[in-house]
């Protein structure tokens, strides 16, 4: 299959939660069972690559691999694997499954191939390992060159992996280091949109021990399609001290756009934190319950230890939270966003900021940008074409340069839209965003970013601001169903 030709967009609206297992088991794409030494020769790079990447990573230069190929005398009759392949595999996720996974993946393909993200960051393998690979095809070397170019990679891992590592396989682009190598997923999140929303599963399964070469195949021959992912830009009152996932990272100080009406007062020092998502950013209520239980799984981990667990918990926090219970002994008039913030958006191929009017009842604000949402949920909804026409609305795709934004007005709502009974409060579709967060009698707000959640202090003087727009360059995913549309 050609790489440099991705499959067409995903409808959001098409998703399915099925499960890995039901797409992988008995047979290939091919319907035939997979050969294991035939496979392991299409994913297996030569021995003297694998060595110069290993080097170069362990020593952070990309010289210190080169030898592998200077010493290694001539390469020329070397063949390049039909479909290398680089894992990582976040250990922790999937409670022990994650790290007998990645050991039953060592023993298949070899150390070399397979990273712990623990140990292994996917800056470092874009920054030295593929750099030298990279720096070896320089030399004229052919094998290495095809290898670069045919490389895909698999990711291991909850959302959040999976967009740390596409992220840094975007900073390729971004250097004019093409091509960008497709990604595939082994789902070890407790959600998982991600890897629904491409064909990839909700869970993972002590049967795939037995399977791993059909999932490896699945990955080397599946069609691809592209993702849209979102720059987002913080822009806060220098001074606080702001704890963020490390999906989010201190930037240089931000230019706030001037065609934009800024209702609060402009501090003299700001301090700035950039990062990317992919699936959703959220504010309100829902990041507070995920705030919640992401803190008590770092201070007690032997209670998150798998992924019913971590559901059960997670329940619990939904109401201990607050969701479900606030509007009992709150007072209704500070329950809303709309208290502390605004919202600008520009539609698509405007050039134009519109002020949106939030629902007073508003608790939770997401922008979502795949059909997955909280473990395979769809709160967008499958809207008929009459009623998209009415609002102005176009069907809902992964790479159409837009996300959907919705409300929950209280925990019951959210119930209800989370069980398919009723959609999310539909506000709009944006190709950019900017919030405005006013402080006031609130001086905390929860956000998160694809799972990854945190405490934004607010101040009562100067606003904070939040800007969304897309990244230019698309991502390109394997679609993990046995569909070779």
């Amino acid at each position: 299959m050609d790489s440099s030709k991705p499959e067409p967009s995903m409808n959001k609206t098409s998703s399915k939660s099925s499960s890995v297992i039901d797409s992988i088991k008995g047979c290939t794409l091919s319907g035939m069972r997979v050969p294991k030494e035939e496979l392991r020769r299409k994913i297996t790079m030569p021995e003297y690559l694998r060595f110069a990447i290993r080097d170069a990573m362990a020593s952070k230069d990309i010289e210190a691999g080169k030898h592998h190929y200077e010493e290694g005398g001539d390469t020329s009759t070397l063949v390049a694997p039909e479909s290398p392949l680089v894992v990582f595999v976040n250990s922790k996720s999937g409670g022990r499954q994650g790290s007998e996974l990645q050991s039953r993946l060592q023993e298949f393909m070899g150390d070399e191939q397979v990273f712990d993200l623990h140990n292994v960051k996917p800056h470092e393998f874009v920054q030295y390992g593929l750099a030298c690979m990279e720096s070896i095809a320089a030399l004229g070397d052919c094998c290495a060159q095809e290898t670069r170019e045919r490389l895909r990679i698999v990711v291991a891992g909850g959302d959040g992996t999976v967009g740390w590592v596409l992220g840094c396989l975007g900073e390729l682009h971004e250097r004019g280091r093409d091509p960008v190598p497709p990604t595939a997923i082994i789902p070890l999140g407790t959600g998982n949109d991600l890897s629904r929303s491409f064909g990839w599963g909700g869970s993972f399964s002590i049967k795939w021990k037995k399977a791993i070469k059909r999932v490896l195949d699945r990955a080397i021959n599946a069609p691809l399609a592209r993702l849209d992912s979102w720059n987002l830009v913080i822009s806060m009152p220098a001074g606080a001290q702001l704890d963020t996932p490390y999906a989010l990272k201190q930037t240089e100080e931000v230019v706030l756009d001037k065609d934009l009406e800024i209702e609060g007062h402009l501090p003299k020092e700001v301090s700035c934190y950039q990062g990317v998502f992919y699936n959703y950013f959220s504010i309100g209520m829902d990041a507070q319950v995920a705030y919640g239980f992401h803190q008590l799984r770092n201070e007690k981990p032997y209670l998150a230890h798998g992924r019913i667990a971590n559901k059960i918990i997670y329940s619990g926090y939904c109401c201990k939270q607050g969701w479900f219970f606030t509007p009992c002994i709150n007072d209704p008039g500070l329950r809303g966003l709309k208290n502390i913030l605004r919202m600008h958006i520009k539609r698509l191929n405007s050039p134009n900021w519109e002020l949106i009017n939030l629902p007073a009842n508003i608790r939770s604000i997401v922008a979502l940008n795949l059909p997955s949402y909280a473990s395979g949920r769809n709160p967008w909804g499958n809207l008929k074409p009459e009623y998209l026409e009415k609002k102005g609305f176009v069907e809902a795709n992964s790479d159409d340069g837009l996300l959907e934004i919705f409300g929950f007005k209280q925990g019951w709502h959210a119930s209800l839209v989370m069980v398919d009974l009723i959609s999310a409060k539909h506000i709009a579709q944006a190709a950019a965003i900017r919030f405005e967060l006013r402080g006031g009698t609130w001086r905390e707000c929860f956000m998160q970013v694809d799972g990854e959640p945190w405490k934004q202090p607010m101040n009562n003087e100067y606003s904070t601001f939040l800007d969304i727009k897309r990244v230019p360059f698309q991502s390109i995913l394997v679609k993990g169903e046995n569909n070779h549309s």
